[in-house]
């Protein structure tokens, strides 16, 4: 099996934990993501000198970056076994009686349509070499919506749901898998963008980046013919 990955929204959060534990599994791991230094700061952090990191900068808002950057990535690492899409956002003022049009859309093309772009980019190598692990980072809003998390995101997360679900039922007889992962709470950098962002001491309550990415690593290590196609993880 090619060991080779991408990760999207590797600069920090559950997207760097995920690069981390897959790097400490001797994965080499390409770093998606719009910020240059914070991709740098999460190779950084890479102790594992048998596994390599690529630092790639890109709007997974735009297909055709998307497109150019995974084209360079096929050129310098090989064949992609593995895409987890793990990059995210919201914005502050997310209610239906705040939330722009220019904001939703945004909110759609990176947490939706930015999974999309990148899956649509992978699967054609994933199906001539009949293997490939495709796996979204979803959110419980995925499942049920809340006013917490605003209408843009939940929309985003629903359709998130659907596409893996839509990846499990036409590409699974490519040998292709798919997982959603549906956490609650977790302690990243996305909370400041809540309203009212959280206290410390709630933080301490909810989950890690790095249990999220014990749960991808789970989906990754299963054999082949496995498949684990949803996980619903909350705090304790």
């Amino acid at each position: 099996m090619a060991k080779n990955a991408i990760v999207t929204g590797a600069g920090s959060g559950v997207g760097r934990a995920t690069a981390l534990a897959l790097l400490n599994e001797n994965w080499n791991v390409a770093l998606i993501g719009r910020n240059v230094e914070k991709l740098k700061e999460t190779a950084s952090l890479n102790k594992n000198p048998s596994a390599k990191t690529l630092i790639c900068e890109c709007d997974i808002s735009d297909y055709e970056e998307v497109k150019r950057t995974a084209e360079s990535i096929f050129s310098i690492l090989g064949e992609i076994e593995l895409l987890v899409n793990a990059a995210g956002t919201n914005v502050p003022t997310r209610s239906f009686a705040e939330v722009s049009i220019e904001d939703y859309r945004q909110i759609i093309e990176t947490n939706l349509n930015g999974a999309f772009y990148w899956i649509k980019s992978v699967l054609p190598q994933m199906r001539k070499r009949m293997s490939g692990t495709i796996i979204n980072i979803v959110s419980d809003a995925g499942k049920l919506a809340n006013a917490k998390a605003g209408a843009g995101y939940v929309a985003s997360k629903f359709g998130l749901t659907g596409l893996t679900q839509s990846l499990n039922a036409e590409e699974r007889q490519n040998g292709i898998r798919a997982c959603a992962i549906f956490p609650g709470d977790i302690d990243t950098p996305l909370l400041n963008k809540r309203p009212v962002p959280p206290t410390d001491e709630a933080r301490k309550k909810m989950l890690k980046p790095e249990d999220i990415a014990k749960c991808v690593m789970l989906c990754v290590n299963l054999p082949q013919n496995a498949i684990v196609e949803e996980i619903l993880i909350r705090p304790a």
